[in-house]
């Protein structure tokens, strides 16, 4: 399966008052990207430890109002934050809110601070991603019960590489399945995937590769590219959100897609 090249940005909810976040927001919009994303922890993941910092999921209901065409999401929701049922209906509620434009992104969780401060059982690697594998059919099983039922099939996101686990609930559940690494290690772990995906008999074509890039494309994203990478994510953090970038990236899309 051909896909067509895709660019994200992520808005990092950090370091910034809200004003700045929905600015950035909707720079990126108007730059022509094809997805904007935040993330789901409740500190900073770097510079001033308890620097100012916002939640996930209420802001994507506000950006599901403040933005009419590019898909929004978390990139990702911890599965250990909020019940599997909860989780469904709040996406659930978001997709409406935008008209069918929400990702659902999900992973394991890792950042333990966030399960300490706020009262959820941080485990270990394994028992969460045995969570995640848990959550992801009671997610699916909470939309078809829900009135009124999600605008279309909500896209779930995993991201993650582990072998074992993570890539085999991507082969049974994920629709994009985003991954770390320079080009060996995405070629090993996409090699890792469709062994998953030929032992639980999904079609491979069917998940969408994604991953994090930086800088300005060039010779390595094309790499990316001719290993079936389509969906390409910039990041940005407060509280400059310096997206100057983004023309470029999405030039370079545009010209892929056309050849």
């Amino acid at each position: 399966m051909t896909r067509p090249i895709r660019i994200g940005v992520q808005i990092q909810p950090q370091h910034a008052d809200y004003r700045e976040i929905r600015r950035a927001a909707a720079e990126a919009e108007d730059a022509g990207v094809d997805i904007v994303f935040n993330w789901d922890h409740f500190f900073p993941l770097r510079g001033e430890p308890d620097g100012k910092h916002f939640e996930c999921w209420t802001m994507l209901g506000a950006w599901a109002e403040q933005t009419s065409r590019v898909e929004i999401g978390a990139l990702v929701s911890s599965v250990g934050y909020r019940n599997p049922e909860l989780l469904a209906d709040m996406a659930r509620t978001v997709d409406h809110i935008s008209d069918g434009r929400l990702i659902l992104g999900i992973g394991g969780g890792w950042f333990q601070r966030d399960y300490d401060e706020y009262g959820y059982e941080f485990g270990t690697a394994g028992s969460r991603l045995d969570d995640l594998g848990e959550a992801l059919p009671r997610i699916k099983d909470r939309w078809s019960k829900l009135n009124p039922s999600p605008t279309r099939d909500i896209p779930i996101l995993i991201g993650g590489g582990g072998e074992k686990k993570t890539l085999r609930h991507v082969a049974e559940h994920g629709t994009i399945w985003h991954a770390f690494g320079d080009a060996a290690v995405l070629r090993h772990k996409s090699e890792v995937l469709d062994g998953w995906c030929a032992t639980v008999g999904r079609d491979p074509g069917e998940i969408e590769r994604s991953t994090a890039v930086s800088g300005r494309p060039g010779a390595a994203a094309e790499e990316l590219v001719d290993l079936g990478i389509s969906l390409f994510t910039i990041s940005a953090s407060g509280p400059l959100y310096d997206l100057g970038s983004l023309s470029e990236w999405v030039a370079w899309r545009d010209r892929l897609n056309a050849a």
